[in-house]
């Protein structure tokens, strides 16, 4: 054995799957791990130059991968009038004040964050803005990205009233005449697209490189981008910021963007996407940045309504109402977009969180596979609310991947307040059947769909383990049987994630010959208790051999 570069020891040593192992050293030479050996033969991996790193009981684990992430918006908004810090409405209306105040030559407040469950039946009002910004257009998304909130100069120069017609795949939220109130869910937040400034590419690349970041101080070391060639929240697509990274070196991590499917439009759209895909193979850096993803909306959120489900809604006396959701993709036709994109060989990704949509996106996969056959698509469902149990075998017997925002799976004033009194009897322990699914044998990834909420892969685990947020006096929400075993939580976050992005061959493990794409978690989250987890925090991110993160404090 030749010296290594970097030199892990004293530690347990988190492989991708199963329990750590003890007692052994890991060993990095360039960019690649070159030796995982018991303690007994490390020195003859220390030469003059090596590295020794000492774990002193902390975990040597994979790097993490997200599997759903939005981070140039996520990274744009922190640049913003970001509103994720507040408390409560009136702390919104401040920071939004605040902000306006700061920086008076903004055209245009933008930004996001607002909590939902801050505002009475989790639609703030166009007057609340009003009172402090009257004289300058505002739009505020959401923290879930589902729903914008807007003042009166937006809504007026947007030209909506109380004639504007609801557009089929969203809601305006009205006062007693008609008019807009200042909540416009899903579809409804278009109407301001043609107003609303777009950000600058330099702008939107200082977002690219702000979230990089963040996200690898949270120990993430690829992810897939799950809007790219569409636009979110006003920021245009991010594929030029990540070009131009790419071509400035500053890409760090690697990523997969997932292409967005435009609802509105047909089949003729994947020849474009597949043309896009081979214009980024051109250019010989797959390892950093692919485009074999499409990315597909099937409903919308289940705090507005809008999650496709098999029941109806109630409404606040629990009685029926005749809203069951949205499915954003005619059924025929998305089965019929899946089995086209199957067949170019690319990856489907989809959006899916009542239970209809659950039901609609793995029929969807089921007509791709009766019409090519297996393939290696890796397709993938994500968010998973509410899953049929009658459905949550198909993921295995289909080869699709659940993939899991575990942040969710607990009680909170969101869906305390604003899902759980409106869905039907039975359907809290639905609620994201993480263990159903396991027990079903389902292959599951995991991401954070940041910036809806927090990118913080250990939170995410330490409620798929628990179902309980730190620090809340609740239950399990859907009940003990749903919870995860740590390690199975820990392999969605690094090797599950790495199959769903297609590098299992080379990240997601530590294995001779992988990339040393690696995190120190202290302490070892194997060691705390159960309700402890979320105090394991990342002191050191590597990637590809080299330290590209260290705690100071």
């Amino acid at each position: 054995m030749s010296a290594a570069d970097v030199l892990f020891t004293g530690g347990a040593v988190f492989t991708g799957t199963g329990q750590p192992i003890q007692g052994h050293v890991v060993a990095v030479t360039g960019d690649r791990i070159t030796a995982i050996v018991p303690e007994a033969e490390a020195q003859a991996l220390i030469g003059e130059g090596t590295q020794v790193v000492q774990l002193d009981g902390a975990l040597l684990s994979p790097g993490f991968q997200d599997a759903h992430v939005h981070p140039v918006g996520g990274g744009v908004e922190l640049l913003q009038c970001n509103l994720t810090e507040a408390e409560d409405a009136d702390d919104a209306v401040a920071t939004i004040a605040a902000y306006a105040a700061a920086n008076p030559d903004e055209a245009w407040i933008l930004g996001g964050g607002w909590s939902m469950d801050h505002f009475p039946g989790g639609a703030p009002v166009r007057g609340l803005i009003d009172a402090v910004v009257p004289d300058r257009p505002v739009l505020l998304m959401s923290r879930d990205h589902h729903s914008s909130w807007a003042n009166s100069a937006a809504i007026r120069l947007a030209g909506i009233d109380a004639t504007t017609p609801d557009p089929v795949d969203g809601r305006i939220e009205r006062e007693a005449d008609g008019s807009p109130a200042g909540t416009f869910h899903e579809g409804a937040s278009g109407l301001f697209a043609h107003v609303r400034p777009e950000e600058d590419e330099d702008f939107v690349y200082r977002g690219l490189l702000k979230a990089q970041e963040e996200l690898i101080a949270l120990g993430i070391t690829g992810w897939q981008d799950a809007m790219v060639g569409g636009q979110a929240s006003g920021v245009s697509d991010p594929m030029g910021a990540y070009r131009r990274a790419l071509a400035e070196d500053k890409l760090l991590v690697h990523v997969v963007g997932a292409q967005w499917w435009e609802r509105s439009e047909g089949l003729e759209q994947l020849a474009g996407m597949v043309a896009a895909q081979t214009e980024i193979v051109a250019l010989g850096r797959e390892d950093k940045l692919s485009l074999g993803t499409v990315k597909i909306m099937v409903d919308g959120v289940a705090e507005n309504q809008t999650a496709a489900m098999l029941t109806p809604y109630r409404d606040g006396h629990g009685h029926d109402t005749d809203n069951s959701g949205l499915s954003f993709v005619d059924p025929k036709l998305l089965q019929e977009a899946v089995t086209a994109i199957d067949a170019t060989g690319m990856q489907v990704h989809m959006h899916a969180l009542g239970d209809r949509a659950v039901r609609e996106a793995l029929d969807a996969v089921e007509a791709a596979r009766a019409a090519n056959g297996a393939s290696d698509g890796r397709h993938h469902l994500a968010h998973l609310q509410i899953v049929a149990e009658a459905d949550t075998a198909r993921f295995a017997e289909l080869d699709a991947v659940a993939n899991l925002q575990a942040l969710w799976a607990t009680h909170e004033d969101q869906i305390d307040h604003l899902t759980l009194p409106f869905l039907q009897d039975g359907q809290e322990a639905r609620q994201y059947p993480f263990g159903d699914l396991v027990r079903n044998g389902a292959r599951l990834a995991a991401g954070s769909d940041w910036p809806v909420s927090s990118a913080d892969p250990m939170d995410a685990i330490h409620i798929a383990v628990t179902r309980i947020a730190p620090g809340l006096d609740a239950g399990p929400l859907g009940g003990e049987h749903q919870r995860l075993d740590l390690e199975t939580a820990m392999a969605a976050y690094t090797s599950g994630s790495a199959y769903v992005n297609h590098r299992d061959h080379d990240t997601g493990y530590i294995r001779e010959g992988y990339l040393a794409n690696l995190i120190v978690l202290e302490p070892n989250p194997f060691s705390l208790p159960k309700e402890e987890i979320h105090r394991a925090t990342v002191t050191s991110t590597w990637i590809e051999g080299t330290s590209a993160f260290t705690r100071t404090a």
